[in-house]
């Protein structure tokens, strides 16, 4: 079964999503439990992506999780088109020095 309206997200939405969630094409594929092509291919989607119910609602999903809200078509927003939204930034870890307190460089 393909899932092709209503408009769910567009291929710039996923484009601008994964972007935005500092995911590229493999680690959203992977988040998804999707293959790489599949991704690949929902991007070069000219307007709306299509797939199957499933592979659309495992990509939304991982989309969710990563922080992204899809703003659809009409929603309230300063511009009333289509967008992505960050929820939340994700906490990235600091780097570990390895240098003792001499500055010198620590042993692995």
């Amino acid at each position: 079964m393909r899932y092709d309206g209503p408009s769910v997200i567009t291929a710039a939405q996923l484009r601008a999503a994964r972007a935005l969630a500092s995911l590229d094409q493999r680690a959203l594929a992977n988040l998804a439990g999707l293959s790489l092509p599949t991704i690949q291919r929902m991007e070069a989607s000219d307007g709306v992506v299509r797939g199957n119910v499933d592979s659309l609602t495992k990509l939304i999903g991982a989309l969710e999780a990563a922080g992204i809200d899809l703003i659809a078509e009409g929603v309230a927003s300063a511009g009333g088109g289509r967008g992505v939204r960050l929820r939340h930034a994700a906490v990235k870890a600091a780097p570990v020095d390895k240098r003792d307190r001499r500055g010198r460089a620590g042993r692995a």
